[in-house]
């Protein structure tokens, strides 16, 4: 890695011992010499990476994130181990692809889970794709094989390897599946189903359960399918390498025993199994062994059914499959046997053991021989044969080694029965091998099966090796590049080292071939040879019995125990003696190749091995064998198989498949690293990328490399010469020249230098993202400032110009208001005034009163009471005084004597003491003054006091006084008020009288309120509920009516869905039976055409098959319309025609009496109606009578004529009835069955009937014509005559009258002139008129024609000179040929005319000559001469074409011939009118209907029917011829409804084409037929369409870039993809649209139904949408943003298409509406939720698989796209879950719609219709 590459910030890879490898981050420049790299990993943290001081290697680059997820891992610029494991872990894991190309290698990852990938519809999308168009797939593989075998006319080999539990088993089943389904078989065997039924077989003898694989192969197989010239299947081969025959012995833990042995266990029950005498497989030693006995979802019952029925399918027998089934019986049972010891050199099986004996019953063989023999062995000396008995050990081995022998042989007798099912007859012309294969296998104790293995790993990875370097020498060799050597490695040493002369496998067969050889002699014999003289050769250092070997893949330690023992595969020769001596037929046939001992290396005749020389792998055996039997040991037979399958591998084309096992745990999609490390090393697919790197791994056209760096180029960079202007780019931008290479198509690049120019183009697209982004947000900004700048002007000079007229009318308001205000304002104030001073002088008045009266009494009360309170206060407080004072004196009386008490105690106690008088004399002088002056002042008081109280005794005799008087006054109060007290008391009785009637009265109102209350409030409530009640009731009323509303509108809105529903499934289902119905057509013609195929083949090969050769006697007269209508019947049935005729013939005759029935009832109702209108004229003729005798001339014509019709009727009516009765008779004396027959009287009696009323019937017409005649010219020949009615009278008065009348006769004949005068006139003047109108068309025609060529004229001029050349010549040619069929058709008319002409004369002559012989014979002689009559030229007006088209019954072959074999849709029908065939057809079979011939109308709608698809068949791949039959038979069954005469068809029709209608035969079924053929080849019309558009679709919609620059081209790998450049040659949008053209023009040309073009239209449209979205859905590369809007464009073109059509309304574009949404789908963010729900909602026409599969495929061009992120994808998956919906991942591009036809009348007249000469229809006239 160049050092420059590892700047900062840049991506690398990092060993990791759990993860392998981690990404990883650069935060810093690295230079040269520095040992440590500072990296950020990809989990947040830093790391200190240190380089290696010896190998100085730098970590490996990542690829860009653009490169990541390719398909082919060749593709990315960074070749090395990390980024082929993240690119493979990116595709499994995230985008749930298991397949990933790597150079030549198809990698295949197992995903332990069922994907829907390999349905017959993605067999076909592969089916003929270039390999590097799609994604990788098995199928592109095997495609590739298939193509190159029939390219290069070489044999292919398809290498399938891996280890086990990868998938090769299910890869090998696929690819042969593809060739199967592919190739088809050359013969009707289904060899193809033969081959796919081997699988089944030899999975359950082969597979078995392993804890690595649930159906594991525990062998190797090659499987040749061989082919023919043609490169179809015819048979196949089958070699098997190594088989495990230990398994059968020996399961470990958690392992099963091969298949078969539990599916027959788990049938044991059956009927037919029961003589097997099986039971569980627990039951058995050789199945319980693993523990256990049951996988997983795997019903082994039914397993059983699947083998039993592939063996039937291969052939072999029912007695066949039950003696495979006794014998792998027979050793379960042997595995049962037990062994007793006797002592330790000997043992003995127990008396009659029943293993034993089930085993010897089941094999046929003695019982105590075989016991014997199980117990002892023979040896054989020079001289004599002893017989030993064996150890128990010994025993069991010799028991497990005879098992294995027999499975083995066993599985070699069913391989060569399914190859002799397989092999062909026929010569084979080439082969593809698959090669199911083990890979390369290391265990912790590897031994020889291992070795083996290794081995032929070996050999095959030497082989690939060579290859690969040998496609690279070719590729550089083509490219004239100078061829460098590559260093590869080369296992060649390792190979010698195992095979060559002393190397293992010698001494390995030398040490067997030693008597006394053990495996520790022959591991000191290998450490002699080759230890120190071979590097990849190397002993253990602990051990003396292992070795290893360096193998390409990783270095293996085998352990040499056993080695011998399995190489020599050993089995006692007198067990084998005993199974051949078996009564059983079977078991002797296993062993018949022991006496041939044919060398492995012998070949048979085909060049392939026999089977019988299969390998295979005991585990322990039994030496002492003989040398007659076994003389080539195991690794001999292995190597010469080995070296032949080298052989055969060299001598083809290989293809590698690589499976890889992503976990152990059989995980669904999960990657373990290290495993898938491991096996990518060991298969070599690591290796092919080191030799692809090594050299130039990037290679680019110079087309490619132009188109994805033309951003990186300038404009005088770019030349005229692409591969000049790649080398001037690239000179400057790479300067090491040694970087690249110039070949003569290719660039080719070093790995890494794509990277760095994806550097170089991201950044200058970075820099111009970032350019553009600046400019247009500056732009984007700049309007939105200047738009918002203008629009906030505005907005202010209207708010402004608002507010000011606002304010002015405010300040107007204001002022005006204000006033008002002040005036009301005024007014109610001096109002409230008023009436405030009014009421306040009224209160104030009442108020000064009522306080003036309350204060004078309250001043009165006060004065009382003041003397009350006067005198009670004073007597309380004397009172209170004088208790107070005596108390105080007597307790100061107390206290006093307490204390003088104490004062004298103190007094006598201080007496004693001087000092105590000292010191109360102190202050005594002072104290003593200040007494005094108390005293003084207290003597004051009292004298006041006595004053005061002197004056208070007179008050109070005062007021004693006036006391006195108010107690006397008071006394006399009281005497009243006892008298008034009396009188109050009897008041007061009567007032209690009174209140107790007033209490009385009042309780009684009191309850009758009550009661009235009650009553009230019960009313109340009683109204109140009703009120409630009604409220409830009108509530639920109008609930029930709003419910009835609602439930009416649900009821009305769910039938109108449940009708629109029902409608859509009848629908639904009317275009599913439609389709049914209309497959069973397509296989029904495909049968019919095998049919036919196989009968030619018969035919050229002269082996003649009686009973199913077809005669034109099928379409005779004698058959029903009903052997048309079923095509089917008339093909299955053709053998039964002819061997028993009679039988054939009842029905058809049957139908043919009924039909004459019907005609005969058809005749009577004509009779009927014929008598009514006699009566009905009679009576006519009764009612003008008298006016009929004025006008006897005229009378005596009509009753003449109207008595000849009368009697014409009578005798028609006679015959009639008499045929009636005839037939009645007839058919009442015989039974029905007799009846019907051929040759019975009934049967000829209506034959007789019928051919005698068509002649009848045809003599009658004319006789009517000719009487008419006759009626006319007698009429004219007697006019002048009065006679009477009669007609005898009439012919007597001829001659009486015959003087008189000549003056009348005379006069009548001047007035007849007259009138033939006037009438010629007339007819001169309307021929005159129809002149001038022909005329006046005519100038219309040539104006058109001139304005036609003005156009012509102008889209000439614009056309380049070349093309105005070609399209004058064509248009000169066109005119030429238009006049030419004009001048062609005005000669036959002519000719015609003169005919008809002719025609009219001779029957004038007829009748003139009738009428003279009639006159004759009723006029005497005498008469005749006297009286002449003088003729009247009467002119004939010619008779109008009535559309009919008579032909002669010989001419009928030549009229299909010509009109249908050989008619060409181009030169001579183009011309024509559209559907002039159809109108001819029509008017041919409206001839034979008036004449009645029903075997006319048969034979030629047979003879049309069968000759389109004559046609058809030999020029269906033309699109023209297809469409112009189509078209053809649409307005044939159209015409066969319009003329029908049912009254749905005839409502558009003319009364003219009314007249026209059929009136003999029903035709109903034979529309049926017509309307089968239609579709036959409307669907025939698809195919073609399909075949034509199929190439053109990928290319042009998905591939071209229809809007150059958008997609950019993406490196590729070795796998080149088609270029989506427009080279010379390659199909774009023009070229679809171009042919969509095509296909209209040529369509409209042939006038095919508008309906039914739509319906072609919306086909076309959905096969281009349904291939072009399976191709999305399976090809990553397309899956881009960019290449969603070149899919809406190219839709919108397509869409453009239409609308110019006017076909929008056909349905076509709803076709396309998954191709649109996948397009949207590719386009829209993929990020939130948000983003999940839109695409929900917009994806309704896809299904959940295709949204996911788009997801998961979307692949970012360019670095500013963004990958979907897996949790993104599962919120999808999660709100589609219950979205039900097809799981189907592609859309079904083979489906046809069912297609209806329309009724579509024809406006054209028949009789207008004129027959171009140019048809070669001379033969056929106009009626």
């Amino acid at each position: 890695i160049p050092s420059s590459a590892l700047f900062s910030f840049a991506r690398v890879w990092i060993p990791d011992p759990e993860e392998v490898w981690k990404s990883a981050e650069l935060l810093k420049d690295y230079k040269p010499g520095d040992k440590v790299l500072l990296l950020h990993l990809e989990e947040g943290k830093d790391l200190e990476y240190r380089l290696d001081p010896k190998t100085k290697e730098l970590p490996h680059l990542r690829n860009p994130d653009i490169l990541v997820g390719e398909n082919d891992l060749t593709a990315l610029s960074y070749l090395h181990e990390p980024a082929v494991l993240h690119n493979l872990r990116v595709r499994f894991i995230d985008s749930k692809l298991i397949y990933t190309y790597c150079g030549i290698v198809l990698v295949a990852i197992n995903p332990y889970e069922q994907l829907p990938i390999y349905g017959e519809d993605i067999i076909n999308a592969y089916s003929g794709q270039n390999m590097g168009d799609m994604d990788p797939h098995i199928f592109a593989v095997a495609e590739e094989a298939y193509k190159q075998m029939a390219r290069d006319e070489r044999n292919q080999s398809i290498i399938v390897s891996g280890e086990s539990g990868a998938g090769k088993t299910v890869s090998a089943k696929y690819a042969m599946r593809y060739f199967a389904t592919v190739s088809g078989s050359a013969s009707e065997a289904n060899v193809e189903e033969k081959v796919l039924a081997s699988n089944p077989i030899m999975e359950s003898i082969g597979n078995a359960k392993t804890t690595r694989n649930d159906n594991s192969s525990r062998f190797g197989k090659y499987i040749e399918i061989g082919f023919d010239k043609r490169y179809r299947i015819i048979g196949a081969n089958m070699r098997t390498y190594l088989l495990e025959k230990s398994r059968v012995v020996f399961q470990a833990e958690e392992e099963r025993n091969y298949h078969i042995f539990y599916q027959l266990c788990a049938s044991a029950k059956l009927p037919e199994f029961k003589m097997l005498r099986l039971g569980n497989a627990d039951n058995f030693h050789y199945t319980k062994q693993g523990g256990s006995p049951v996988i997983e979802g795997v019903d082994d019952t039914k397993e059983m059914a699947h083998t039993r029925q592939a063996c039937t399918l291969l052939g072999i027998s029912e007695s066949y499959q039950m003696g495979i089934f006794r014998i792998l019986a027979g050793i379960l049972h042997l595995g049962n046997v037990a062994f007793t010891s006797r002592d330790s050199d000997s043992c003995t099986i127990p008396p009659k053991h029943e293993p034993l004996s089930i085993f010897s019953d089941l094999m046929g063989v003695d019982y105590e021989e075989m016991c014997h023999w199980l117990c002892h062995r023979k040896l054989a000396t020079a001289t004599e044969t002893y017989i030993k008995p064996i150890s128990k050990l010994q025993a069991t081995n010799a028991r497990d080694a005879l098992a294995k022998h027999i499975y083995a042989k066993l599985f070699n007798w069913i391989v060569d029965h399914v190859n002799q099912a397989l092999h062909s007859a026929v010569k084979q012309h080439s082969f593809i091998g698959v090669l199911d294969i083990y890979g390369f296998e290391t265990f912790e104790i590897n031994s020889f099966e291992q070795f083996c293995i290794n081995y032929a790993n070996e050999k095959l990875q030497q082989q690939f090796n060579m290859h690969v370097f040998k496609l690279e020498q070719e590729e550089y060799m083509k490219e004239q590049i100078p061829w460098t050597l590559i260093d590869f490695y080369d296992n060649q040493p390792c190979i010698n080292l195992i095979e060559s002369k002393l190397g293992i496998l010698d001494l390995l067969d030398e040490e067997c071939k030693m008597p006394k050889g053990t495996d520790d002699t022959w591991a000191q014999k290998l450490y002699n040879t080759h230890l120190n003289k071979c590097a990849l050769f190397e002993k253990p250092r602990l051990s003396n019995k292992a070795f290893i070997i360096q193998h390409f893949a990783d270095k293996v330690e085998y352990q040499c125990e056993g080695f011998l023992e399995k190489n020599k595969d050993t089995v006692f020769e007198e067990q084998i003696k005993v199974l051949k001596s078996s009564k059983f037929k079977m078991l002797p046939e296993l062993f018949q190749d022991d006496e041939k001992a044919i060398s492995p290396t012998s070949a048979t005749s085909s060049g392939r091995m026999p089977l019988s020389r299969t390998p295979a792998k005991p585990t322990k055996g039994r030496p002492g064998q003989t040398a007659k039997e076994h003389k080539k040991t195991v690794g001999h037979q292995f190597r010469n198989s080995l070296h032949l399958l080298m052989e055969t591998l060299n001598a083809t084309t290989p293809h590698y498949v690589r499976c890889i096992k992503p976990n152990d745990f059989k995980f669904p999609f999960t990657f373990d690293e290290k495993r898938a490390v491991q096996q990518l090393r060991a298969c070599g697919v690591l290796e092919t990328i080191r030799i692809s790197a090594a050299g130039f791994p990037s290679r680019w056209t110079y087309q490619e490399f132009f188109s994805r760096y033309r951003v990186l180029m300038k404009q005088k960079d770019v030349l005229s010469d692409r591969k000049q202007t790649c080398k001037n780019v690239l000179e400057k931008l790479i300067l090491d020249k040694d970087k690249y290479q110039f070949g003569k198509t290719k660039i080719f690049f070093r790995a890494g230098q794509v990277a760095y120019l994806e550097k170089l183009r991201a950044d200058k697209l970075r820099a111009a993202c970032i350019r553009i982004q600046k400019t247009i947000r500056g732009w984007l900004l700049r309007k939105k400032y200047l738009r918002m700048r203008k629009a906030a002007i505005t907005v202010q000079r209207y708010v402004r110009g608002y507010q000011a007229r606002c304010y002015a009318k405010f300040l107007r308001r204001t002022k005006a208001a204000t006033i008002i205000q002040k005036y009301w304002r005024m007014y109610i104030v001096r109002r409230k005034y008023k009436i405030r001073r009014t009421a306040t002088i009224v209160l104030q008045s009442y108020l000064r009163g009522y306080l003036a009266r309350n204060r004078y009494r309250k001043m009165l009360r006060e004065h009382k009471a003041v003397i009350i309170q006067k005198w009670v206060r004073g007597w309380l407080a004397r009172t209170r005084y004088k208790r107070s004072m005596h108390a105080i004196i007597y307790l100061q009386c107390c206290f006093r004597r307490m204390m003088a008490k104490r004062e004298l105690k103190k007094l006598k106690i201080e007496a004693r003491s001087v000092e105590r008088y000292k010191k109360l004399h102190i202050g005594m002088e002072n104290k003593i003054m200040q007494l005094q002056r108390k005293v003084d002042e207290q003597n004051k008081d009292y004298k006041c006091l006595m004053e005061k109280l002197t004056t208070l005794e007179g008050i109070y005799n005062s007021e004693t006084e006036k006391l006195r008087s108010d107690l006397e006054r008071l006394q006399l109060s009281e005497e009243e008020a006892k008298v008034a007290t009396g009188r109050v008391l009897s008041l007061q009785e009567e007032i209690a009288k009174l209140r107790k009637d007033l209490e009385q009265t009042q309780s009684e109102k009191k309850s009758i309120e009550e009661r009235a209350d009650k009553y009230k409030q019960e009313t109340e409530q009683l109204v109140s509920n009703l009120k409630e009640e009604n409220t409830l009731l009108k509530q639920e009323k109008e609930a029930l009516n709003h419910l009835i509303v609602e439930q009416a509108k649900e009821m009305t809105e769910t039938m109108e869905k449940k009708l629109v529903e029902e409608t859509k499934q009848l629908e639904l289902d009317l275009n599913d039976e439609r389709l049914r119905y209309q497959n069973l057509l397509n296989e029904f013609s495909r049968l019919e055409e095998r049919y036919d195929d196989l009968k030619e083949e018969m035919t050229l090969m002269n082996v003649p098959k009686p009973g199913h050769k077809r005669t034109d006697s099928t379409h005779s007269s004698n058959e029903s319309e009903y052997t048309f209508s079923s095509e089917i019947a008339e093909t299955e049935d053709m053998p039964l025609r002819t061997e028993e005729p009679s039988e054939k013939k009842v029905p058809l005759d049957m139908s043919l009496f009924l039909k004459l029935q019907k005609r005969v009832t058809e005749l009577e109702q004509e009779k009927q109606v014929m008598q009514d209108e006699l009566d009905r004229k009679e009576e006519q003729v009764l009612r003008s009578k008298a006016k009929e005798e004025e006008r006897p001339q005229i009378r005596g014509a009509e009753l003449e004529y109207e008595s000849l019709k009368r009697q014409e009727l009578e005798s028609e009516n006679k015959k009639l009835k008499n045929e009636l009765n005839e037939l009645r008779k007839a058919l009442s004396e015989k039974s029905a069955p007799e009846v019907t027959a051929p040759g019975a009287p009934a049967y000829r009696v209506l034959m007789e009937q019928l051919t005698s009323v068509s002649e009848e019937l045809d003599v009658r017409k004319e006789e009517v014509l000719i009487l008419r005649s006759q009626l006319v010219s007698q009429k004219e020949a007697i006019q002048h005559k009065n006679t009477m009615t009669d007609s005898t009278i009439l012919l007597e008065d001829v001659q009486k009258m015959k003087d008189k009348g000549e003056i009348a006769q005379a006069y009548i004949g001047l007035k007849e002139t007259n009138r033939l005068l006037e009438s010629q006139l007339q007819s001169q003047k309307r021929s005159h008129e129809n002149e001038a109108e022909a005329l006046r068309g005519e100038i219309q025609s040539l104006k058109e024609e001139n304005n036609r060529q003005q156009q012509l004229l102008a889209q000439n001029l614009q056309l380049p000179p070349e093309a105005r050349i070609e399209a004058s010549l064509q248009h000169e040619i066109t005119r030429l040929t238009n006049e030419n069929l004009d001048l062609m058709e005005q000669l036959e008319k002519q000719d015609k005319t003169v005919r008809k002409l002719k025609k009219q004369l001779k029957v004038f002559a007829k009748k003139i000559g009738e009428l003279e012989v009639g006159q004759m014979e009723n006029i005497s002689p005498g008469q005749i001469i006297d009286e002449p009559i003088r003729p009247v030229n009467i002119p004939r007006k010619e008779k109008d074409f009535q559309g009919m088209l008579e032909y002669k019954k010989e001419d009928e072959q030549k009229l299909v011939k010509n009109l249908i074999l050989e008619l060409k849709p181009r030169g001579v029908a183009v011309n024509l009118i559209p559907g002039l065939p159809a109108y001819i057809l029509f008017m041919c079979v409206r001839h034979a209907d008036y004449l009645n011939d029903d075997q006319k109308v048969r034979s030629l709608l047979t003879s049309t029917i069968n000759s389109i698809k004559k046609v058809l068949k030999k020029r269906g791949d033309d699109f023209e011829t297809v469409s112009f039959w189509l078209s053809n038979t649409c307005r044939f069954l159209h015409c066969l409804k319009q003329y029908s005469g049912e009254e749905g068809f005839m409502k558009h029709n003319t009364s003219r084409q009314n007249e026209h209608c059929l009136t003999n035969f029903d035709l109903a079924e034979y529309r049926q037929v017509l309307s089968d053929l239609a579709i036959q080849i409307y669907q025939q019309l698809v195919r073609v369409l399909e075949n034509i558009l199929q190439p053109m679709i990928v290319s042009g919609m998905l591939e071209h870039e229809t809007i150059q620059g958008v997609s950019g081209v993406k490196p590729t790998g070795l796998r080149k993809r088609t270029s989506s450049i427009a080279d010379e040659g390659t199909y774009t949008l023009d070229s679809i649209l171009r042919q969509l053209n095509s296909f209209h023009s040529v369509m409209c040309q042939h006038g095919m139904d508008p309906e039914l073009i739509k319906q072609v239209v919306k086909q076309m449209f959905y096969i281009v949408g349904a291939i072009t979205l399976n191709n999305l859905l399976l090809r990553k590369d397309m899956c881009s943003w960019s290449k969603g809007m070149q899919i809406r464009y190219n839709v919108s073109q397509l869409e453009e298409w239409l609308r110019d059509k006017n076909l929008m309304n056909s349905g076509a574009k709803e076709t396309l509406e998954p191709l649109i949404q996948a397009a949207q789908l590719l386009q829209v963010k993929k990020k939130t939720d948000d983003d999940a729900e839109a695409i929900c909602s917009m994806c309704s026409a896809l299904t959940t698989a295709q949204i996911v599969k788009v997801l998961n495929l979307y692949t970012p061009v360019n670095e500013f796209e963004e990958r979907v992120s897996v949790s993104f994808i599962r919120t999808i998956q999660m709100r589609l879950r219950d979205r039900k919906d097809s799981p189907q991942l592609l859309m079904d591009a083979k489906h046809i719609f069912p297609v209806t036809f329309p009724f579509n009348p024809s406006s054209l007249a028949l009789e207008t219709i004129q027959i171009p000469a140019s048809l070669g229809l001379g033969f056929i006239s106009r009626v």
